[in-house]
């Protein structure tokens, strides 16, 4: 049975059933190119990139899987292991595992080297201290993301945290109301903020989250620009109030600004009302942060 296009929202952008019936024109004519050739072919056509002119291929793969599972295309089968939401490597974490056996006060091993993760052999290293270590394990995030690794230098060089950042939620009631948003202005400087979606520990020294915090938030303005052409005003992040208290994001100088709804950023007919309340915490990377998202820089 032919599935008629329709009009489709996502990631921030409206496509007409033009533009979607041409993604699927796209699909069915360029057989024998990966799934990611298909992206970037469709972004090029649709002119769908960020702000320094680089083709949204991530987020238009997404795309992709999503009109696949509501039966409007097939795609080419994937090559590497995968599903239409995105990839994880979970293990479950061992409690209280580490990954170095260091111990003591932060400032005997500072200072910290935040590295941003550039190759296979740091982004392999990234994922399996997330799987094996973090309560949620590794997962590929949606849209933009930075990766980093913190190394100390004493008594050697080892590895000791992670951070990740990648794109924000796109709607958070307390922290929509604590900027002082209306959902037009949302929509249009929504990209200005960005979320640290993964903190890691791999060693028993105390300070050393906050710290990490630290150092991350200090390169992070400048590696986003440089890699997305968008300058972020604002870091935001959650919080499972049942398993941590935030003590390193408010050693760190994060502010809370209230807590979710509990549904998760994937419950879109709000099936999970209350099951996972988070705390919203937020940072400013420049001054009047909410003034520049609430009236532009």
């Amino acid at each position: 049975m032919k599935i008629a296009a329709e009009q489709q929202k996502f990631c921030g952008r409206e496509f007409t059933a033009e533009e979607v019936s041409l993604i699927k024109e796209v699909v069915e004519t360029c057989a024998g190119i990966s799934r990611l050739e298909l992206a970037q072919t469709v972004c090029e056509l649709l002119e769908w990139k960020r702000p320094g002119g680089g083709l949204k291929a991530r987020e238009c793969r997404d795309l992709l899987e999503r009109l696949e599972s509501q039966g409007t295309l097939i795609l080419p089968d994937k090559r590497s292991c995968g599903s239409s939401k995105p990839r994880k490597c979970i293990a479950p974490a061992e409690e209280g595992a580490v990954y170095s056996e260091l111990t003591g006060r932060v400032d005997e091993f500072a200072p910290l080297d935040v590295q941003l993760v550039a190759n296979r052999q740091q982004r392999l290293l990234f994922q399996e201290l997330l799987s094996r270590y973090h309560y949620l394990g590794y997962a590929m995030p949606y849209g933009a993301r930075l990766q980093y690794l913190v190394y100390v230098s004493r008594p050697r060089r080892e590895v000791v945290g992670c951070v990740q950042f990648s794109s924000p939620a796109w709607r958070m009631k307390d922290r929509d109301q604590w900027i002082g948003w209306d959902d037009a202005t949302r929509k249009l400087r929504l990209q200005h903020i960005v979320n640290n979606s993964r903190l890691l520990m791999v060693a028993r020294i105390r300070n050393l989250a906050s710290m990490t915090l630290s150092c991350a938030l200090k390169r992070l303005r400048a590696d986003w620009r440089r890699q997305y052409g968008v300058d972020p005003w604002l870091v935001e992040t959650l919080v499972d109030h049942k398993r941590f208290d935030g003590g390193c994001y408010r050693a760190a100088n994060w502010t809370v600004v209230g807590k979710t709804s509990g549904r998760g950023r994937m419950d879109r007919i709000n099936q999970r009302h209350g099951a996972h309340v988070k705390t919203v915490l937020v940072y400013p990377l420049v001054k009047n942060a909410r003034r520049r998202l609430t009236n532009g820089g």
